[in-house]
């Protein structure tokens, strides 16, 4: 099953779904010492335009800047998701 992107009441907030996505406890990083000790969230945490990452559950959940497009950032984001799930 594919990566599924949901939005999210935040419009700078999407919501990223998979089948296989599964995370021991929540994990909120906000700083790229914090992404260092999880692959998924360092890979994420470094794309330019990702300010905040959530992972939780069965679920990533990524913050953008204001100005960067969804399309741009969707289109890095997957592709990491997919690598990550592929590597399991």
């Amino acid at each position: 099953m594919p990566v599924q992107i949901q939005p999210t009441p935040n419009p700078n907030a999407h919501k990223y779904t998979a089948v296989g996505l599964r995370f021991a406890g929540p994990l909120n990083v906000a700083t790229a010492e914090q992404a260092a000790d999880h692959p998924l969230a360092a890979r994420l945490f470094a794309l330019e335009n990702v300010y905040n990452v959530f992972l939780v559950q069965d679920f990533v959940t990524v913050n953008k800047v204001a100005e960067a497009a969804w399309e741009l950032v969707d289109g890095q984001v997957v592709p990491i998701i997919e690598e990550f799930l592929e590597g399991r």
